[in-house]
């Protein structure tokens, strides 16, 4: 049995008597993978298990009096035991994911809302808490499921990657800290390693998640809010003005689609410190092909020699490609985008 702190060290020492009641968390010994390093970092996150101590192990007895389960024993009960090594488990995050859940998403799907709300001192049932916890899974929880579970981004029966390859490379890294094969090998050193395996995995959650919570999801509500007075912008309701600079593109395609107006809007109205822009939407968020390209005879046009051919003051440029455009003004911006929707 390995353990990062035995019953038996707490029970020789007085001091410690009152870490006895302290809740355990249980996994196999040996090699270490991504998954089970992550699942016990996000159980250290809830109140439950803050700072609890790891058995590793693979005899029953011992895992079993443990008081939480991860990668191990065969059986997967959702309450104590969180396992998906067993044939007949076939549990995915939602309808929508076909990803087989690995311990990390077992345990981040039965978890995730809490330490989300936790973690961002948002209430676990606001809205927000549900977006965040779709977003970490599909752009990394199920990552670690699909590499633990042997499965490739791209199947041959696809066109498409099944999901998100995004921080990959993190079960590489912590297959290097498993203890060496030509180095002598110890409870101690194993535990030990697997620790920094699981602080590793913890942190990329954790900074993915202050991420999304503070930068991330502000920009959707913005892009929201934009959706939602697109008509008070244009009564065409094909142009959004999002008033400042933020990473948009993907919260449109998104909100368009909760809307049920999905490829409506043609331009996006945005200040970059300087002046305004006005950029085309892309057809999708990976896409350089656009819904609808500024007008082909403003392209590669510049100051005043654009405001004369267009009619409008203050410009500034219009890429070659037609895919973005500057007007010194909001006013400026608006009618270059007014007119592009027209042409």
């Amino acid at each position: 049995m390995e353990t990062t702190k035995s019953a038996a060290e707490q029970l020789a020492n007085p001091a410690k008597k009152l870490k006895i009641e302290q809740k355990t968390i249980g996994t196999h010994n040996g090699a270490f993978h991504a998954d089970e390093a992550l699942a016990v970092y996000l159980l250290r996150l809830t109140p439950t298990y803050k700072d609890s101590p790891v058995v590793r192990s693979r005899d029953p007895p011992t895992l079993e009096a443990c008081d939480i389960i991860v990668d191990v024993t065969g059986v997967c009960d959702h309450t104590k035991h969180f396992d998906h090594h067993q044939r007949t488990f076939t549990e995915t995050f939602s309808e929508k994911h076909v990803t087989r859940l690995s311990s990390a998403g077992l345990i981040y799907k039965y978890f995730g809302k809490e330490i989300i709300s936790l973690k961002t001192d948002i209430d676990v049932n606001d809205p927000r808490v549900e977006i965040l916890y779709q977003k970490l899974y599909t752009e990394f929880i199920e990552a670690i499921d699909a590499n633990d579970n042997g499965i490739s981004a791209f199947p041959t029966s696809a066109g498409a990657p099944a999901f998100s390859e995004k921080g990959i490379t993190l079960p590489s890294m912590v297959g290097s800290l498993n203890p060496r094969w030509n180095e002598t090998i110890t409870d101690e050193i194993s535990n030990s390693q697997f620790e920094k395996a699981s602080k590793l995995m913890g942190d990329v959650f954790v900074d993915k998640l202050d991420y999304y919570s503070k930068a991330w999801l502000p920009a959707r509500e913005i892009v929201v809010n934009a959706v939602k007075k697109r008509f008070e912008t244009d009564p065409s309701g094909k142009i959004v003005n999002l008033g400042i600079s933020c990473p948009w593109k993907e919260h449109l395609f998104s909100v368009e689609e909760e809307e049920g107006i999905k490829g409506e809007t043609l331009y996006a109205l945005y200040s970059d410190g300087k002046g305004w822009r006005i950029q085309a939407v892309s057809i999708s968020k990976d896409s350089f092909e656009n819904r609808k390209g500024l007008p082909e005879k403003w392209r590669g046009v510049r100051d005043e020699d654009l405001s004369t051919l267009t009619g409008i003051d203050g410009c500034v440029f219009v890429h070659a490609s037609g895919f973005i455009g500057g007007n010194k003004t909001y006013k400026g911006a608006l009618e270059m985008a007014k007119r592009a929707v027209a042409e």
